[in-house]
């Protein structure tokens, strides 16, 4: 499985037959310049939106003709099952910010799960719906999500074997998130790649929870 982080949280995804996912792809320029990442210029078979944000459900700016993936309950897209699981974008259950679906799906065996704009703590049926995860794609920046003392928690809680963080502050975006380092301040077991992106196989994935930090490549 390969992954490249785009910017922002979206990530391209591809599994060893060709098939690839685009999570949450942002509008370029969107918010009056915040989201500064450039716009994808590879094409996907399908797209995943966490929720109706202009930062998170631009799948116009994808290439290809995907198929989008929106909301709660099971879906299958080009033979790839996803579970969406409901969640809240803050922690009043959705009165300031709305509702926010964490997407799960399998690829080459590798059970990933790419939280969106997860801004509070999943409960136990939340977590029993999102089942095992490999792979977590994470949001550590902040304001509109877990904070990176959330997003340990979480981290905690899913207990996977890779967390891949997302939705933090970059040069290119200008929306007042946390850094990076904030979350990575004490974590064990961290990998800094130094390029956006990764391959991934069911074999290689850690016995104990890896941090593998990705650049933004657009």
């Amino acid at each position: 499985m390969k992954i490249e982080y785009l910017g922002h949280a979206a990530f391209r995804i591809t599994n060893k037959d060709g098939v690839s996912i685009v999570t949450d792809p942002y509008e370029p320029g969107g918010y009056d310049g915040a989201v500064g990442y450039g716009k994808p210029s590879e094409p996907a078979d399908i797209v995943t939106v966490s929720h109706e944000h202009e930062d998170h459900n631009y799948a116009a700016a994808v290439p290809g003709s995907p198929e989008v993936v929106k909301g709660p309950g099971r879906h299958k897209v080009k033979g790839v099952e996803i579970n969406g699981v409901a969640t809240f974008h803050d922690d009043k259950e959705g009165a300031e910010r709305g509702p926010n679906t964490v997407m799960c799906f399998k690829f080459d065996g590798i059970n990933v799960c790419h939280a969106g704009d997860l801004g509070h703590q999943p409960n136990r049926l939340q977590r029993s719906a999102i089942g095992p995860v490999d792979v977590l794609f994470l949001p550590v920046g902040g304001l509109f999500t877990v904070d990176p003392a959330g997003a340990s928690q979480v981290l905690e809680a899913l207990k996977p074997k890779v967390v891949i963080p997302m939705h933090f502050k970059t040069p290119k975006c200008g929306f007042p998130l946390a850094k990076p380092e904030d979350f990575l301040a004490g974590k064990v077991n961290v990998k800094k790649t130094g390029g956006s992106q990764i391959e991934l196989s069911k074999e290689s994935l850690p016995a104990s929870t890896q941090v593998i930090f990705l650049n933004p490549a657009l």
